[in-house]
């Protein structure tokens, strides 16, 4: 892979892996209460998760967390891998945005006071889409496209 791609895509990496990594670390302990909150916002729009307690689920999403954060950090965990992750992370976020009655000022997607925090999340889902997208289309080192990509482009060359 070219320096230039790792370059481009370290400050996305970075910010958002520290972030979580925090988040995670920060809900590691969770008391009662808190893992309540979060448990009962979760389950709000998620209805398979009130099979969980509020304290496991707590610990799940900071294990979660910290481990996504682990991975947008560490250089070795490949950029798809790593921006598949925060797609799916960040989109189960936005899905509590979108789903969750007061987030959002009435008929728009527009976020209301209380929405803010959750509609923010926009950009992780940007950060990850982005890192997919990059290391989809990343020519390999050799110069070339990746494997399989080249396929149609051989067809239409005649070869």
């Amino acid at each position: 892979m070219a320096i230039a791609a790792k370059a481009r895509r370290l400050p996305g990496r970075l910010v958002t892996g520290a972030f979580i990594l925090n988040a995670g670390v920060g809900k590691w302990s969770a008391d009662e209460e808190t893992a309540a909150r979060l448990h009962g916002m979760a389950v709000g729009t998620y209805p398979f998760l009130a099979k969980l307690k509020p304290k496991d689920f707590a610990r799940l999403l900071a294990v979660s967390e910290i481990a996504l954060g682990s991975a947008l950090l560490l250089p070795v965990v490949p950029a798809a891998l790593a921006g598949a992750g925060l797609t799916a992370f960040s989109a189960s976020l936005l899905g509590m945005y979108v789903k969750t009655p007061g987030m959002r000022r009435e008929h728009s997607l527009r976020p209301s006071q209380q929405g803010t925090a959750l509609a923010k999340d926009a950009w992780m889902l940007a950060i990850g889409l982005g890192l997919v997208a990059d290391a989809l289309t990343q020519p390999d080192s050799a110069g070339g496209a990746k494997p399989g990509a080249g396929a149609a482009a051989s067809v239409d060359a005649g070869g």
